[in-house]
């Protein structure tokens, strides 16, 4: 049962991410591809605005879709991690916790979950339990 709770949780959280990323790098399901990403990025003063886009587009796309397959995944939980501590900082922090003021606590939830599955395991239903 432990490892068909760890595959519901990597399946939702990677595949969001996997939607992040691509509305950052592509501009699928209503995001705004690298130049209008980097556009917003550079108004928030993250520069070059474009390159942070790619790199955190990339950080989520790869993030999710090796959560998702449970591959690497300590490594899926620090790209996933990252661009959600990153949103903290140049974003939510600065509103305090709750997300009804646009604050951090989805991205702090999203943290705990992406790092909790790393410390603990993708489960039995994952790459990483055939390959390693």
């Amino acid at each position: 049962m432990l490892s068909l709770g760890l595959l519901i949780i990597r399946l939702v959280i990677g595949v969001l991410f996997i939607g992040h990323g691509a509305q950052k790098l592509f501009g699928w399901f209503g995001g705004h591809g690298l130049k209008g990403t980097g556009g917003w990025f550079e108004s928030i003063g993250m520069k070059p605005g474009v390159t942070l886009a790619l790199l955190a587009g990339l950080s989520e796309f790869v993030g999710g879709l090796l959560f998702v397959l449970g591959l690497l995944t300590p490594l899926a939980g620090i790209l996933i991690a990252a661009t959600m501590l990153m949103a903290i900082i140049k974003v939510h922090g600065q509103n305090g916790i709750w997300v009804t003021s646009n604050g951090y606590e989805y991205n702090l939830t999203l943290i705990a979950v992406a790092i909790g599955v790393a410390l603990i395991g993708p489960g039995q239903y994952a790459l990483d339990a055939f390959l390693f």
